[in-house]
């Protein structure tokens, strides 16, 4: 059911400073432009690698769930880690039978793709993200 590795969230409380630690320390040359999604309280940026992507978040504002994150975490760090699904309610309804707790319904991600999370806690403790591959 799990496809490849998609992305590693990373929270940051400044997308531009870790904009700058992906390309003048780690030497990162694909960085896309940073870019907002109010309806998840985030600024979204990808750093992309020849085979994944990490996704930079920061705080929309005082709302967001990664304020909270950052409250906990001041200089930021791994948020979630996200794989790829042929379908997400699929994935879903598969989740829920094996007792895994889904936060909230299927809704558009940073991708334009369907995504939902799954609760750390049914998890090992890591923050899980299932993504809809493209059709």
């Amino acid at each position: 059911m799990i496809g490849r590795l998609n992305h590693v969230g990373v929270a940051t409380p400044s997308i531009d400073d870790s904009v700058k630690l992906y390309r003048d320390i780690l030497g990162a040359t694909d960085i896309g432009e940073k870019f907002a999604l109010p309806e998840q309280g985030v600024w979204v940026c990808f750093v992309n690698f020849e085979n994944s992507q990490v996704e930079l978040i920061e705080p929309y504002d005082e709302n967001s769930t990664i304020t909270g994150f950052l409250k906990q975490n001041p200089a930021g760090g791994q948020h979630h880690i996200c794989y790829e699904v042929e379908d997400i309610h699929v994935a879903r309804d598969e989740m829920l039978a094996k007792g895994v707790r889904v936060l909230g319904e299927p809704r558009i991600g940073a991708h334009g793709t369907l995504i939902i999370f799954l609760h750390p806690k049914d998890m090992g403790g890591v923050l899980i993200e299932l993504m809809e591959t493209h059709k």
